[in-house]
């Protein structure tokens, strides 16, 4: 047979192939889902057809519990929401209530919260850098990053005892005030880790690997990111330029110089060079903030031991290590919230995966995913 003949033979064959369609679980065990998540995948040969996100495995009913507790212990229960990333869960909480309480909070106290707010968006963004290598078949990041983690880690411990569920933000100020000895080894750590971040673009942003696997990938439009909700780094990722700390500024936000870095094609590669990006503006926010950190007391008064507000509502959110982070609070005067809501912002960035799924390749899942860093004690709470 020639070879004309044996290739049109070829195609007419390959064109009659039809395949099965196969239905897989990902998860919810699973090391790349980044938490009990399970995803029901149907596929045909390597495509995807379908894709179900399923949720429920963790659920803890933290927005009920805050019913039967008051305003103090309720600040605990923040912390096991995104537990790599408990100071802005401690300070959305202690915000809604204290807008419901009708109390100020003192300006040592706000410089306090964004320094450890800050700090703990640099151990999240770690955590995401080291984990998202492993999750694309780079593991030295992974060792790389713990490193640096660990310090920021020490430095928690010795202020509030605590090295991932805090409870350190309290209602109307933090726990206890930052020693001159904290301030000075959390300077120290600033300037040690700013190379640290070169050698990370040299080791894993620009590796051509790993461009090869995000670049082009999970592409999200600006358009499909505002109508899909997505916050935070997935949400500037696509160019779409909005912080909660900039447009609407709180715990003194408004007096710190510092950028807000954007992406351009949406895709996985945009949103990990967004969170990598923002590490170097929280060095800069930190820095600024131990520098001109005000003198004064770090707790205001006003809050009783078992704080009864006034009936009626609040709504307090916050720019978090994975997006807008929002509470809704609802008192009717007694000692408990009558009502709380989280709008977390895991839950709604993960809800894309459903839409951006379809058509991608299997191997391409994980980097989709990896790329949006959920946390499952968010997703589900």
């Amino acid at each position: 047979m020639s070879n004309a003949l044996m290739q049109t033979h070829d195609a007419s064959t390959m064109a009659g192939l039809k395949t099965d369609q196969l239905f897989i679980n990902l998860g919810p065990q699973h090391p790349s889902t980044h938490g009990v998540l399970r995803i029901g995948l149907t596929i045909e040969g390597e495509v995807i057809v379908k894709a179900v996100p399923d949720i429920g495995y963790l659920h803890r009913g933290t927005e009920k519990l805050s019913e039967v507790r008051n305003y103090h212990h309720c600040v605990v229960l923040t912390d096991r929401w995104d537990y790599v990333s408990a100071m802005p869960n401690n300070l959305v909480f202690c915000l809604a209530a204290e807008k419901l309480a009708g109390v100020k909070t003192t300006p040592r106290a706000d410089a306090l919260r964004v320094i450890m707010c800050e700090m703990n968006r640099i151990a999240s963004h770690l955590l995401f850098f080291g984990t998202y290598g492993i999750d694309l078949g780079a593991y030295t990041p992974f060792l790389y990053a713990f490193r640096e983690r660990e310090m920021v880690l020490d430095l928690f411990e010795m202020l509030c005892g605590a090295r991932l569920t805090y409870n350190y933000i309290r209602l109307g100020g933090v726990m206890v005030d930052a020693s001159p000895e904290w301030l000075k080894r959390t300077s120290e750590f600033l300037e040690y880790f700013k190379p640290r971040l070169d050698e990370y673009d040299t080791l894993l942003t620009y590796n051509p690997i790993f461009m090869a696997r995000t670049k082009g990938i999970g592409i999200v439009s600006a358009a499909e990111a505002k109508d899909w909700a997505l916050s935070g780094p997935n949400l500037r990722g696509s160019g779409v330029n909005y912080d909660v700390r900039k447009f609407a500024p709180y715990s003194g936000y408004e007096n710190y110089d510092f950028e807000v870095p954007l992406g351009k094609d949406g895709s996985c590669w945009d949103r990990y060079f967004c969170r990598v990006s923002e590490m170097r503006q929280s060095v800069r926010i930190v820095s600024q903030a131990i520098a001109k950190l005000p003198e004064g007391p770090f707790q205001a008064s006003g809050f009783a031991k078992v704080p009864k507000p006034i009936a009626g509502e609040s709504y307090a959110n916050v720019e978090a290590s994975r997006g807008d982070l929002g509470i809704y609070l609802a008192s009717d005067g007694g000692i408990s919230p009558y009502r709380m809501h989280v709008h977390a912002p895991s839950f709604i960035n993960l809800a894309m995966l459903q839409d951006k799924l379809v058509g991608m390749k299997v191997s391409d899942v994980i980097a989709l995913l990896g790329s949006i860093d959920i946390v499952l004690g968010e997703v589900d709470r």
